[in-house]
């Protein structure tokens, strides 16, 4: 595939066309208060409680595809959230291309000499890790070598909305973002204030919109339904055991509208 037919299909590389003015519209107060290639047959777990995930598998996911769909304009054309999604299934492969379409591997050499990604971020330090809620875990999407790595066990879906039993608790897909400020420091090369607490934060948040907006566009070149949204953040901090600098920032619904 040539690099023309590539920026005409691949919907995450117009994911700046996504304004803060659009992500907020889309925002709710966070409240006080995950199917996949391997586990595309499996039951989801009988308690909705998170256990250490000693019983989760890593997921390989299949190979991404990097064509199809609609095109990068016609995806602008048709972006739009959509709260009201169904629990109907999400195939593998389109698990897989979800999660490339977000922030996935497109070329191996990026700046700095570290892999390109579908979504920028600060002097590529790639500081936003994305977790995956399935129905029978959570799972931290590694970009590579493109899987999916069990992070904890049980049915959080429900915590990774506005509040248990919301919109979106059966959507078959819920990604979490999670920046890791510790990334900033590994940075191959570094942006101006790069170190600056205040400064991540802008470089941050920027980057997770970058993110979304691919979830976006590649929900609309597929006809899936995607909504970008705030999450229990201290709850979702405490079940995936995340150190003092790791944050939970926002959360995405993906599935079919319902």
């Amino acid at each position: 595939m040539n690099r023309r037919e590539f920026l005409k299909t691949v919907p995450a590389l117009a994911a700046l066309a996504v304004t803060a003015s659009s992500l907020a519209e889309d925002l709710a107060p966070a409240s006080s208060t995950q199917d996949s290639g391997k586990a595309s047959g499996a039951a989801p777990a009988a308690s909705t409680t998170s256990n250490p995930a000693i019983r989760l598998e890593p997921i390989t996911l299949l190979k991404p595809e990097t064509d199809g769909g609609k095109s990068v304009l016609a995806s602008l054309s048709e972006r739009k959230t959509i709260r009201s999604i169904s629990d109907k299934k999400f195939p593998p492969q389109a698990l897989s291309n979800l999660l490339w379409a977000a922030f996935g591997v497109n070329r191996e050499k990026g700046p700095g000499g570290g892999t390109g990604r579908t979504a920028a971020s600060a002097s590529n330090s790639q500081e936003i890790d994305v977790y995956v809620a399935l129905p029978e875990g959570v799972y931290l999407y590694e970009a590579v070598p493109h899987r999916l790595a069990p992070v904890v066990e049980g049915d959080l879906r429900a915590k990774v909305g506005r509040g248990r039993g919301g919109a979106g608790a059966k959507a078959p897909v819920r990604l979490i973002y999670v920046v890791d400020i510790a990334k900033f420091a590994k940075a191959q090369f570094q942006e101006p204030g790069l170190k600056d607490a205040d400064i991540q934060k802008s470089y941050y948040f920027v980057d997770t919109g970058l993110i979304a907006g691919n979830v976006y566009l590649f929900a609309a070149s597929q006809g899936l339904a995607a909504w970008f949204h705030n999450c229990d953040k201290p709850g979702l901090a405490k079940d995936l055991n995340l150190r003092p600098d790791q944050r939970v920032l926002f959360a995405q619904t993906v599935g079919y509208p319902a």
